[in-house]
């Protein structure tokens, strides 16, 4: 197969051909790039060059050649261990590397790096599709390179490696993650094999970073049905590794003829109607994964009631700390945006209904602020019955819900909410110093606006600062 057509959409290939012929070296584009030629999608915007000597020595090839072009020198970005020297060309980061071979030893995933043949350099690619390569030469330009019948994979849909699957995964684990990625991404399946090798080595994955594991895992979550992913985490055994909270809510108990949902199944649901409604947020996501984390330690059977999951919201919440640090994510903002949406996972349930007074939305409106629309999507996505009729109640329940708040807040103004009266206002209006009493004011005038005592005006408030700070021992001074 000739792929001479494609190679004239990127610039970059003709000039990479010039720069190889002036110093002798053979070339060749490889890797993720060619198989989304082949897929026809992009997947990888990142372009792979296999030269057989020095990448180096061909990076500084075509920089100078880019120059000549283009009149602009583009900053070049070694890598001495691996031999490998990157650059930027337009929207595409180029990545220029000697073929080698590479030999892991048994308590790192940092390979031994050898010089070694076009063939050695496609032995060493994680999986068959991922070992294609096309020819950049004079002699063969367009040709594809397909050792390992890497194009048979791609379009039987096959992730398969091009040496022993228990080699390759021993040797660096992050490939059964990416196996796994790939898998979510592409709607391929892993050979049989190599998902059993998978499996058998699973614990390997102790000795990758956690940063690398947690890269892999938030493309899974990224994709556009993230359940194919940790579905199979779940079946390898990777997924006790890396969050057995989430294992943990695999599993139906049943009583006095009474069940409770698969909340393992559940959340793979949710996810996926997350990603059904093209939430490009990440940490929405994660959200979505961990919203029903604290049910397993407060499951309860009341015969009377079946079985309930009173107060999992909070407990769930108050697991994430623990998550984010054993994970290495990023905590502060981001960490305290995942536990806010676990806690009040479940709130706008509680609010349905013509008896549910203002106050009770109010308050939700004032915890939520601007991340109000992102609980309003997992409370959506949270919906997984089989049923239309419950789910067409269920969703006409939040909608009516979600009219009231936007009348309560044109209305009120409690979103991202200010106190109309500032502990300058009140330090002025008494001639105090700082003390704990202007909080006590404060927090006094924000929950009388909460409960609709007043308004949010600085008229309504500034006359129940006056009552409050007289209860305090405080008169106004003229």
């Amino acid at each position: 197969m000739n792929l001479s057509s494609f190679l004239h959409k990127e610039k970059i290939f003709k000039i990479v051909n010039i720069c190889s012929k002036k110093i002798k070296q053979n070339s060749y584009v490889v890797g993720g790039y060619v198989r989304d030629i082949l897929l026809g999608k992009l997947i990888t915007e990142d372009i792979d060059i296999i030269t057989i000597g020095e990448g180096r020595k061909l990076a500084i090839a075509v920089a100078n050649a880019i120059y000549q072009y283009n009149k602009y020198y583009p900053k070049i970005i070694e890598f001495q261990h691996y031999g490998t020297a990157m650059l930027k060309y337009h929207d595409k980061k180029i990545e220029f590397v000697g073929s080698r071979k590479e030999l892991y030893t048994s308590v790192s995933r940092n390979p031994i790096i050898m010089f070694g043949s076009l063939k050695d350099d496609q032995k060493r690619r994680d999986f068959t599709v991922n070992s294609l390569a096309i020819s950049l030469n004079d002699q063969n330009y367009g040709d594809l390179i397909d050792p390992f019948d890497g194009l048979s994979d791609l379009q039987k849909g096959i992730l398969r490696t091009p040496l022993n699957s228990d080699i390759t995964y021993s040797d660096d684990p992050l490939r059964m993650m990416r196996a796994i990625r790939f898998a979510t991404q592409l709607h391929f399946c892993i050979e049989k094999k190599s998902f059993d090798a998978i499996k058998n080595n699973k614990k390997r994955i102790s000795i990758v970073s956690s940063e690398r594991i947690i890269d892999e895992f938030n493309k899974i979550l990224l994709s556009d049905q993230p359940s194919i992913g940790l579905f199979l985490l779940y079946k390898s055994g990777l997924l006790s590794l890396l969050l057995p909270e989430l294992v943990l809510l695999k599993g139906i108990d049943e009583k006095n003829q009474l069940k409770h949902k698969d909340n393992f199944y559940h959340t793979l649901q949710v996810i996926d109607n997350i990603s059904k409604e093209h939430s490009p947020s990440l940490w929405l996501r994660w959200s979505a994964l961990l919203h029903d984390i604290g049910k397993p330690f407060c499951k309860s059977f009341f015969p009377e009631l079946g079985w309930t999951f009173h107060s999992h919201e909070f407990i769930g919440s108050k697991m994430i700390e623990n998550i984010f640090q054993r994970l290495k994510l990023p905590k502060g903002k981001i960490m305290n945006y995942i536990k806010k949406m676990v806690l009040n996972s479940y709130r706008t349930r509680s609010l349905i209904g013509d008896q549910i007074q203002d106050s009770s939305i109010r308050r939700l409106l004032f915890d939520m602020g601007s991340d109000l629309e992102d609980l309003i999507k997992l409370s959506i996505a949270d919906i997984t019955t089989i049923h239309l009729d419950k789910m067409i109640y269920y969703k006409k329940n939040i909608f009516s819900l979600m009219d009231r708040m936007k009348h309560i807040e044109l209305k009120d103004r409690v979103m991202n909410w200010k106190s109309p009266i500032s502990g300058y206002d009140i330090m002025n209006t008494f001639h105090i110093k700082p003390c704990k009493e202007i909080g006590i004011i404060k927090n006094y005038i924000k929950e009388a606006i909460l409960e609709g005592r007043i308004s949010n005006s600085f008229h309504e408030a500034y006359f129940l600062m006056l009552k409050e700070g007289k209860k305090l021992g405080f008169t106004k001074k003229i």
